[in-house]
């Protein structure tokens, strides 16, 4: 599969209005660490298309070009309108590199940042535009494994597209490949689900994990366990970590949005939603299980409001007796 590809030459950095493999460049969209996307346009059909290359960095490592040759033929295999299309020419190609559609727009991070308060209706229709994206995923026994707001891009009309296949794990492919002791995380670490730092691997509801992460985010402003996924060593650091709840009566989220977006956030896989198409569907129909009468303990509501009012009562309760001593 990977053979024919994988003697190809790793191409150099482009520059504006370079000719290259049949392609004018017309500038640098992206350029990471982990890889460079370039706007070009094909010469014989003057149609525009995204042209990414390896990443200068990491030629000499030979696991990441494996992934970056399994993009485009993940990309082939891939059939929805939410996920980035691959572009095909009739002419022999002569490097190592990977073209795409062209999406004129934005990432999902950078719109989060455009709209930082976004009614509950428009995070619902990109939630459930990039859900059906991974479920064309999972129906190929693919996992995507890295989504994030960076690999989301947003086009012109509202549209999500899925992009980046770096990470995306493959059914067959991951079970011939040699398992290693210390397995590399390959998504990132604010959206990866807690199975990852343990070693057992993923499954779909690992990237339902990173989409209801994301779509707490877009509601809140803010992640669901902060930076405490970092920090998970073992599984009792797993069961430790603390869910603060979505709940905002100023920002209009009601509790059974809150409760859906915990349930598919619950650091055990087991007790998030069986499937994906659950969670998108608890996101507009109130589950009867979470519109309980019970309030939430301040302690989960605002956890710092908690402690300050805590702090306020025992230095009241110091003062007064410090003056009762006093007085004696």
């Amino acid at each position: 599969m990977f053979d024919p590809t994988s003697t190809l030459p790793l191409p150099p950095l482009l520059e504006p209005r370079a000719m290259f493999d049949g392609y004018r460049i017309i500038r640098e969209i992206h350029g990471s660490s982990r890889s460079h996307i370039y706007l070009a346009v094909d010469a014989q059909t003057e149609e525009t298309v995204a042209l990414k290359i390896p990443s200068i960095d990491l030629r000499d490592n030979q696991a990441y070009l494996k992934r970056f040759l399994m993009e485009e033929w993940i990309a082939r295999r891939i059939d929805s309108p939410y996920v980035l299309k691959p572009r095909s020419r009739s002419t022999r190609r002569n490097y190592l590199y990977v073209a795409t559609e062209f999406v004129e727009g934005q990432t999902l991070r950078q719109w989060m940042l455009d709209n930082p308060r976004p009614d509950l209706e428009t995070v619902r229709r990109i939630i459930e535009q990039i859900a059906t994206g991974l479920r064309a995923f999972h129906r190929m026994e693919m996992l995507h494994q890295d989504l994030r707001p960076d690999n989301v891009l947003i086009d012109k009309t509202g549209t999500a597209k899925i992009i980046d296949f770096g990470s995306v794990r493959v059914a067959g492919v991951a079970e011939a490949a040699p398992r290693s002791a210390d397995a590399e995380i390959l998504g990132t670490v604010q959206y990866t689900a807690p199975e990852y730092f343990l070693g057992q691997g993923g499954s779909p509801r690992s990237d339902m994990f990173s989409l209801a992460a994301i779509c707490y985010q877009m509601l809140t402003g803010h992640l669901p366990y902060g930076a405490q996924l970092a920090k998970i060593r073992g599984r009792s650091d797993a069961w430790k970590l603390r869910y603060r709840p979505a709940i905002d009566a100023e920002r209009g989220i009601p509790g059974w949005i809150d409760g859906a977006l915990r349930k598919a956030l619950h650091p055990d896989p087991i007790k998030r939603h069986e499937d994906m198409s659950e969670f998108v569907f608890e996101l507009r129909n109130p589950n009867p299980a979470y519109l309980s009468t019970r309030i939430t303990p301040l302690l989960e509501r605002n956890p710092l409001m908690f402690w300050k009012l805590t702090s306020a009562a025992l230095a009241c309760a110091v003062v007064v007796l410090l003056a009762l001593l006093h007085a004696r």
